[in-house]
């Protein structure tokens, strides 16, 4: 059982467990036959239990309270029973597999920790623990009849649990990519700790079986393993989770960087449609802000349309190949010079200077859009002045 942590912790995690499980609840009601959501929810609340059980004050009040010595042995160890069944029927139902074959094993996984859970209470009301052990509980009983086998089962019931979905999670992460991947790979190694917790425990058990005290690895060693193992199952768990979302926003983060050249040359052309009310980047996702960024430049390019002259286009076309690019660079960097042509034309107003009409806008597609701006970033006021000025020609080359 615990050592002398603070119970503070304890009841902090296991209240933000709880509440995410509260959350979930809505979601668990419109699906109550979706076995993966049942099981998270299942591990959520019986993990909220144990750190509540676990804490060193609730192992005091729930000792005082029952006026049973060691009455929270059982409480603890069979909801660490519980948790180990519930991890593992959770990555049962989550890796993907035959739904009978799923089905089947999650009933064997029901139905082997319930036994185990019975196992538990019943070999503790069965045996003798008159003494009060908070932190040594293990070790101390370790040679009294059915205490000894209770002590037994919730170890060996544990480090199964945490064996096979470690050897579950590893597995599947060779078959998968990206976060979920890497939720798998930090998965795996957390519930070894898990299985070297049981292990180091068995082994003070043994060593009072024969006549040894290693004591230590009960109330010293073991508990230095339980924040290593919650901090990496819970970023396991949250990888998966977060990580999509996360690489979605650097995406558009990276693109938006991209972007800002042509967004810094083409933001102040008048358009009808486009949405140029101020996104806030503070309060708007980045992917929405790229989303309008996008938007407003499509319009951009095709209110600019009448002003496009194939001239320039096919111009800077022919220099950029002279000068070495090859032929999608070269389409860019004319077709970014037409478009930076036509801004300034549109500028001057009607008034000065007519549109110049029959030339198509760029055929641009969403990803067309950053190797535009990469040469609109390599245009310099000089090549501007140099292409504005009348083309007596007006071929073009095609991109």
């Amino acid at each position: 059982m615990a050592s002398g942590t603070s119970s503070l912790s304890f009841y902090l995690c296991g209240a933000m467990l709880l509440l995410v499980c509260a959350l979930k609840i809505p979601a668990l009601l419109r699906r109550r036959h979706d076995m993966l959501l049942r099981s998270a929810c299942l591990l959520l609340f019986v993990g909220a239990c144990l750190m509540i059980f676990a804490a060193p004050d609730s192992i005091v009040a729930l000792n005082r309270i029952s006026g049973t010595p060691n009455f929270a042995a059982p409480v603890v160890y069979a909801t660490m029973t519980a948790f180990a069944g519930a991890s593992l029927l959770l990555i049962i139902n989550w890796r993907p597999g035959p739904p009978g074959q799923t089905r089947r094993l999650s009933r064997l996984c029901v139905t082997g920790y319930s036994l185990a859970i019975a196992a538990v209470v019943g070999l503790f009301w069965a045996g003798d623990a008159p003494v009060e052990q908070r932190t040594l509980f293990d070790a101390y009983y370790a040679n009294t009849p059915c205490i000894r086998e209770m002590i037994v089962t919730y170890l060996v019931a544990q480090a199964v649990a945490m064996v096979a979905a470690s050897v579950l999670c590893w597995r599947w992460s060779g078959e998968v990519r990206g976060s979920l991947r890497a939720g798998l790979r930090i998965l795996a190694p957390a519930y070894l700790i898990n299985v070297v917790y049981d292990v180091m425990r068995l082994v003070a058990v043994v060593a009072r079986w024969t006549g040894h005290d290693l004591d230590f690895l009960v109330d010293q060693v073991s508990p230095l393993l339980a924040a290593p193992t919650s901090v990496l199952g819970a970023v396991g768990f949250a990888v998966p989770l977060v990580g999509p979302r996360v690489a979605l926003t650097v995406r558009a983060v990276r693109e938006l960087r991209l972007l800002a050249p042509l967004w810094r040359s083409l933001s102040q052309v008048p358009t009808p449609s486009a949405v140029r009310h101020a996104l806030p980047w503070w309060r708007t996702p980045p992917t929405v802000l790229l989303t309008g960024r996008k938007t407003a430049l499509y319009d951009a390019v095709l209110t600019l349309a009448p002003y496009y002259d194939p001239a320039v286009r096919g111009t800077a076309y022919r220099a950029a190949l002279r000068d070495g690019l090859d032929e999608a660079a070269a389409a860019s960097r004319a077709d970014a010079l037409m478009i930076l042509v036509a801004r300034d034309r549109q500028r001057t107003g009607p008034e000065r200077l007519e549109p110049v009409h029959g030339a198509p806008a760029p055929a641009l597609r969403g990803r067309d859009l950053i190797p535009l701006s990469r040469a609109v970033a390599s245009v310099t006021d000089h090549d501007l002045r140099a292409y504005a000025a009348p083309v007596p020609t007006a071929e073009s080359s095609p991109s």
